[in-house]
């Protein structure tokens, strides 16, 4: 998890003290539902209503992953292009926090993969998966 740049030990620290054992979990969700960073939607009968994070689950580590996708977004250049993606795509652009909490999903994603194999940080299965 080290070997991504502009995550430090203390950003990995303080993950893996909030998340546990990464075994215990089976997909990359559980994680994102324990963070708060799921979506739902608010909607009653005919009216459809706003999709929103839910805010559930522990605060601490969605700010940790808040702060870390802001460090990443300026300092490595794998996520800022999605960052710019998101941001000015001519359908559907998001706004700057709606693109950084969609980089902290796939922060958690990758977190996660590569605490549970074992495995370095391959910058180029990130831009496959764009």
């Amino acid at each position: 998890m080290l070997t991504i740049p502009g995550v430090g030990f203390i950003t990995v620290a303080s993950f893996l003290s909030e998340v546990g054992d990464l075994q215990r979990y089976e997909h990359s969700r559980q994680i994102q539902k324990l963070a708060g960073l799921s979506l739902n939607e608010n909607s009653s009968g005919k009216r459809k209503g706003r999709t929103r994070i839910t805010n559930r689950g522990l605060p601490r580590l969605r700010a940790l992953l808040f702060r870390c996708a802001l460090s990443l977004v300026a300092k490595n250049p794998e996520f800022k292009a999605p960052h710019a993606y998101f941001t000015k795509r001519t359908n559907n652009p998001l706004h700057r926090k709606q693109s950084l909490i969609a980089l902290c999903c796939k922060l958690i994603r990758i977190l996660f993969v590569l605490g549970r194999k074992q495995i370095p940080y391959d910058p180029a299965k990130l831009q496959e998966a764009l």
